[in-house]
């Protein structure tokens, strides 16, 4: 027996279970469950926003590009949380500042722009769950700027990789090795992600294996 809409967004965002039971109803009234295959770009930079997604499942990268082509992760969505440049955008009435693709597939409910305007003025818990996941993101941005402005900590990444790996392969925490090299646990999981998407290593639990051509 599967679950019911309500179960299931609560699931999904346990911040809510506490939450009046007539801000989950009107979630679900004014939204409309979307799926979403992998590789799927949801915005690019410059447009606007029609709604906002409360991502029940899969995955989402938010990203900026430079003029090279080069791209930096600026954060990933997963289950339980939305964009917060998304929700910024929304209520600010500005363009989508970056891209956001889905890096695996998923589904979401998508609430309308003026919906959510609404939500966020109606109900304190909603603003709480927009303040917090915007301070979250902040610091995250944060350190992302303390190390492309201040290390170069791909590389280090990298040359501690390949020194401490044995036939390749390296087993430990993302938090050992973010302690090993002096930063946060954060920062590593986004730079071993997009070493992963280059196809320089292949994550899995607690190991890390480097590919060779």
């Amino acid at each position: 027996m599967g679950l019911t809409p309500a179960s299931e967004f609560l699931e999904g965002f346990p911040v809510f279970r506490e939450a009046p039971g007539s801000l989950v109803a009107e979630v679900l009234a004014s939204s409309t469950r979307k799926s979403f295959p992998a590789g799927l770009r949801l915005y690019s930079e410059g447009d606007s926003c029609h709604g906002i997604a409360f991502l029940l499942s899969g995955e989402i990268r938010v990203y900026k590009s430079g003029e090279s082509g080069r791209e930096i992760t600026l954060y990933e969505i997963g289950v339980g949380e939305t964009c917060i440049l998304n929700a910024s955008c929304i209520l600010s009435g500005r363009y989508y500042p970056a891209n956001a693709v889905a890096v695996e597939g998923g589904s979401m409910l998508l609430v309308p722009s003026a919906e959510f305007r609404r939500l966020v003025a109606k109900y304190a818990e909603m603003r709480t769950f927009v303040f917090d996941l915007l301070s979250q993101r902040l610091t995250s941005v944060m350190e992302l700027i303390e190390e492309v402005a201040f290390g170069r900590l791909d590389e280090r990444l990298m040359e501690y990789l390949t020194e401490k790996s044995e036939d390749g392969m390296l087993r430990a925490t993302h938090q050992k090795i973010a302690s090993d090299l002096g930063t946060s646990r954060e920062v590593v999981s986004r730079i071993l992600k997009e070493f992963e998407r280059k196809g320089s290593l292949t994550l899995s639990r607690n190991l890390v294996t480097i590919n060779t051509r």
